[in-house]
């Protein structure tokens, strides 16, 4: 069951990327669920706290795609290893890589965190901020 959640999971992202759908991935939730990142110190639970916690990574970026290098996926838990790169907002260049850990139950996702390097992302932002005059 968890390789199918991956799958669906890595949909819902790319369907979030590419159309800024955001329901496909609300509706792999949980409603007891937690979502969060090493960027993001408040606590988002249930689906619709992983709806603002989506919408938010998505305002983020321009364009944005992430391809998937490592998938470790056990009965209940899914690690995702990634690169993420496109646009910020103001149209500059950015690229990260981290990896995505889903803890999982029955056919939803209880947990998420995403680790990632949050300085080196910080600072193209920041770059793309700075050069926009903003």
């Amino acid at each position: 069951m968890a390789t199918n959640i991956a799958e669906q999971f890595i949909e819902a992202l790319r369907a979030l990327e590419e159309k800024r759908e955001l329901e496909l991935m609300a509706a792999l939730y949980a409603e007891e669920s937690e979502t969060g990142n090493i960027n993001a110190p408040e606590k988002f639970t249930g689906q619709t706290d992983a709806r603002e916690f989506w919408t938010k990574y998505r305002e983020t970026f321009g364009e944005v795609h992430s391809t998937f290098r490592n998938r470790i996926i056990t009965d209940t838990r899914a690690a995702l290893e990634w690169t993420t790169e496109g646009t910020t907002a103001n149209g500059a260049p950015v690229n990260y890589e981290g990896v995505s850990i889903l803890e999982i139950e029955g056919d939803r996702i209880t947990r998420f965190r995403a680790y990632f390097d949050p300085e080196a992302l910080g600072r193209q932002i920041e770059r793309a901020a700075t050069a926009s005059g903003q």
